[in-house]
């Protein structure tokens, strides 16, 4: 006797699988960004990202390419709504919204935005492992597969950096930066950017993991580096930001799913 039919396997194109949008107005892609940068800061508080009045995400204006959405100044991630989002120029003037905004953000990530059109938004928080990493004046090393993400494509801004609101803190901050899509601010913390808020959002929750890993390996014993080309090649396959735009979809949904009320 035969057995059964083994069931068909489902044509890959009728299997879902996310990618970003295309959007058909200016309008459609200002509401795409401002509603991913709600969740983005409901999700780094939800993260322990926040200290206080510190931290920050902006997300550049597709039509004002020199005006930036922002959290506003005092609210906390966990309740910040769209509706609550502030656009403010590149001099930190508030052009639209009813709140302040953290004038040390914008002396730096308006200078991020200047010298990167090609990135959309820019994080930057308090966040513990970041700090501690940042305080030891360190990179990531290539240790797992998310850290050689960052392989050879983060850097080190060896410099103190308090509270600033000068600009020229800021073109140094960028400059440091360069091309690359992290930096760890000595006795400060991390600072990631991407080409869409979710990317720059799952950098910065990949390099904070990717730092308190580091910091307990290192605790509890020698770390073992991934060679030079492994690590390259797994930073070719990783490394990207529409892989960090893919990543960052589960936590997307999620957020959206459990605190809907921040689309209003």
């Amino acid at each position: 006797m035969h057995g059964p039919t083994p069931p068909l396997p489902v044509p890959t194109d009728k299997l879902q699988f996310a990618m970003p949008p295309m959007h058909e107005s200016l309008e459609d892609e200002r509401k795409h960004r401002k509603e991913r940068l709600a969740g983005a800061l409901r999700l780094f508080g939800r993260l322990g990202y926040e200290d206080g009045v510190s931290g920050h995400i902006t997300a550049r204006d597709p039509e004002f390419s020199d005006c930036f959405w922002v959290n506003p100044f005092g609210i906390p991630f966990r309740h910040v709504t769209v509706s609550d989002l502030v656009l403010a120029n590149q001099d930190g003037q508030v052009v639209e919204g009813g709140h302040h905004v953290n004038q040390a953000a914008f002396a730096v990530h308006a200078q991020v935005h200047a010298a990167r059109p090609d990135v959309v938004a820019v994080a930057h928080c308090h966040s513990v492992h970041g700090r501690t990493l940042a305080a030891l004046g360190e990179l990531l090393d290539p240790i797992t597969q998310e850290s050689c993400a960052f392989y050879e494509d983060h850097a080190l801004y060896d410099a103190y950096t308090s509270v600033t609101v000068d600009p020229e803190e800021g073109r140094r901050i960028a400059a440091a930066l360069g091309t690359r899509k992290a930096l760890v601010l000595r006795n400060h913390g991390l600072l990631t950017v991407g080409d869409s808020v979710d990317a720059a959002a799952w950098w910065f929750m990949t390099m904070e993991r990717s730092c308190q890993v580091q910091l307990t390996a290192r605790a509890a014993g020698r770390p073992v580096l991934i060679e030079h080309r492994q690590a390259v090649a797994t930073r070719e396959q990783l490394g990207g930001d529409l892989v960090a735009w893919i990543n960052y979809q589960p936590m997307w949904r999620e957020i959206t799913r459990s605190e809907p009320d921040l689309l209003d």
